[in-house]
């Protein structure tokens, strides 16, 4: 099981790598999405779940291609 988890992080970040820009586009796409659904009232707070998780695409792409470096 540890090793099916390996793989899904690895597999995660080498997406993240290659497709970090599309990723985070779609997530502020959907932000904006569910802002608009939800008349507003909570923009702050989808503001602050999409950035987020925009930065940790961006890490989990960053460590993948550092450690693709070694």
């Amino acid at each position: 099981m540890f090793d099916a988890l390996k793989n899904a992080k690895e597999k995660a970040e080498e997406l993240t790598e290659a497709h970090g820009d599309k990723i985070s586009d779609g997530l502020e796409k959907a932000g904006d999405l569910v802002d608009d659904k939800t008349g507003g009232k909570h923009s702050d707070k989808i503001d602050t779940a999409v950035d987020k998780v925009q930065d940790l695409v961006e890490k989990l792409g960053e460590k993948n291609e550092n450690e693709n470096k070694r």
